[in-house]
Parts: structure tokens; C-alpha cells; sequence
């Protein structure tokens, strides 16, 4: 717990009311950042900002490579880079917002990362994966509408978790997202899906607004809006591991392996790395671009016509 008189508490408070108030972040953004920048007070025992400086940097770095989870799991590079990118960002908030004389933003430099991997599903494996829920039970129903949906659009695990029942245009095969930054974007629906989704909302007997719900008898007499029945991230993301296992999947599949399926399915049929950015909600061209180096056709075929010729 954060002693009440920690004036770099009260300075990440004060960050976080700006998140919200004026670059309009998403409740779950504002909690990751308060998460992460709790970890730095606890981690580097700094109680006020101008006391950050190179020394307390190095000791938080280091702190961050002996962190470990509650599975007792190291933080992966990826995850560590990202504490140092808020860290970054809240001072230079401090900088422009606050005029405070605090430690440089550009000089808390990240750790060396790799190249990404994209793990993706091969084609057998994500169809044993999308037929793997039992269509005889309402839970099976629900959870390969949630399945579908994720390979259809691309969607992200809030994306997808805050979809209500109106959301869905069947005329059109169409879904209005609201993504990251409040960015709204279009998302199509598969005939595969559209299917999946029309078999598990004809099995409801409910009046709420979620599309995934959860305690199905219960919500049969529960009043709108009905946001208790919202699926939760977590038992999204257990589904998707649950229906793995079933599926004899070794790789360990994800929600965001769906995304990637989805992005790496596009390119490979021939998809423009535009398109594919819009429908992805991606800001930057440069994210998408990690897909290219495994879908990348014209690579193969040169590869096929002039490799081993001699």
C-alpha cells in the first residue's frame, strides 16, 4: 500500500485524472498505467519524483529482470520494456504538463528486444480449434460464436468482450468497434461466424445488452442494461485455452494467436498491408508489418525459382 503523504503517489494520481480527462484513454489503459507506475514506487522506493535520477533508473531495471509473477515466472522483455514506456510517458508529462525538473523522459532507455514472433494456428489446427465447443449446450454455443468471431475480425480481447447483442448487423455482416483511443473501425463477419453468432443469440432467453454473457438461467430474468453478465477478460481467455487442450493444440494459443491467425490469413490470400492495418486497428503501419516476414508469397516463390538452380 502507497503511503497517503508519497508525493510521487500523488503526482501519478494526478497523471492518471489527465489520462482520462484529456487524451480520453480507456478505463482499462488508466488501470495498466496505475499498475505499472505502483510497481515502480515499490520497486525503486522513490517518493518523489525529483528524486529519479540515472542511479534509481538502474536499480528499478534491475528490479524489473528479478521481478517475479505470482507463478513465479520472469517478466518477458516485452513486458519490461513496456513499464519503461509508461514510465517514459509519466515523465514527460511531468515535463510539459507539470513544467517539473524531473529526470529526462528520453534518457530511461529500454531493454534490447528481439525480433517478434507472431505465433499463428495452421490451418488444421484452427479448424480442430473452431469445431472442438459442444453445439448441444448453450455454453458451447457461446463459446464458438466467441471462437468464430475472434478469426473473423480480428478483434482484440476487449474489443470483442465489449460487443453487445445491437452491435451485431447481420444485413450487412458488419460490426461498429469502438478500439484503442476510442478509435472506431469497421469489422466484417465471416458467413462461418455470422452462423455461429445467429445459433448461440437464438438459444437466449434474456433482455440484456452484452453479447457475451455469462450464467445464462440467471440472466432470463435480470433487468437491462445487465453489465453483471458481461463475460469476464479472463474466462474469455480461459475458453480459448480450454478449447486448445481439447483440440490437442501444443502451441498454447491465445486470444491475440487468433488476431494473428486472422492478420496472416488476410496477407496470405493476397490482402494489402493497408487494409489489413485498418481492419486491425493498428495506428501504425509499422505494427502490422511484423506479420510480412511469414506470409510474404512473392519471397517464397523467388526463393522456389532461383534457390539450388546451379
Amino acid at each position: 500500500m502507497t503511503p497517503p503523504d508519497n508525493i510521487l503517489s500523488k503526482a501519478i494520481d494526478r497523471y492518471l485524472v489527465y489520462l482520462q480527462a484529456e487524451e480520453n484513454k480507456s478505463p482499462l489503459t488508466i488501470a495498466t498505467y496505475r499498475l505499472s507506475l505502483n510497481m515502480f514506487i515499490e520497486l525503486s522506493d522513490i517518493s518523489d519524483p525529483k528524486l529519479i535520477d540515472k542511479g534509481s533508473i538502474r536499480i528499478y531495471k534491475s528490479a524489473l529482470h528479478s521481478f517475479r509473477t505470482k507463478l513465479g515466472r520472469e517478466l518477458a522483455i516485452r513486458t519490461k520494456n513496456h513499464h519503461l514506456t509508461i514510465l517514459r510517458a509519466f515523465l514527460r508529462y511531468l515535463v510539459q504538463e507539470e513544467e517539473m525538473d524531473v529526470y529526462p523522459p528520453d534518457r530511461v532507455t529500454r531493454f534490447k528486444e528481439d525480433p517478434r514472433q507472431v505465433k499463428v494456428l495452421f490451418e488444421d489446427e484452427l479448424e480442430r480449434l473452431l469445431n472442438a465447443p459442444d453445439l448441444d449446450t448453450k455454453i458451447g454455443k457461446r463459446d464458438s460464436a466467441i471462437l468464430n468471431l475472434f478469426f473473423s475480425t480480428g478483434l482484440r480481447l476487449e474489443e470483442l468482450r465489449g460487443l453487445n447483442i445491437k452491435d451485431i448487423n447481420y444485413k450487412t455482416r458488419e460490426i461498429s468497434v469502438r478500439g484503442k483511443r476510442g478509435k472506431i473501425r469497421v469489422v466484417f463477419i465471416s458467413d462461418r461466424a455470422a452462423d455461429a453468432l445467429q445459433l448461440y443469440t437464438d438459444c437466449r432467453l434474456d433482455n440484456i445488452n452484452p453479447l457475451f454473457i455469462r450464467n445464462h438461467d440467471a440472466a432470463r430474468s435480470a433487468m437491462p442494461q445487465g453489465e453483471e453478465f458481461r463475460l469476464s477478460r479472463i474466462s474469455i481467455y480461459n475458453a480459448v485455452k480450454k478449447y486448445s487442450t481439447i483440440a490437442g493444440i501444443m502451441s498454447n494459443p491465445s486470444p491475440h494467436t487468433l488476431r494473428h491467425s486472422f492478420a496472416t490469413d488476410l496477407l496470405r490470400n493476397g490482402a494489402d498491408l493497408r487494409s489489413v492495418q485498418e481492419m486491425l486497428g493498428h495506428k501504425d503501419l509499422s505494427t502490422t508489418q511484423i506479420y510480412t516476414h511469414v506470409t510474404n508469397p512473392q519471397l517464397k516463390e523467388v526463393h522456389e525459382k532461383y534457390h539450388g538452380k546451379a
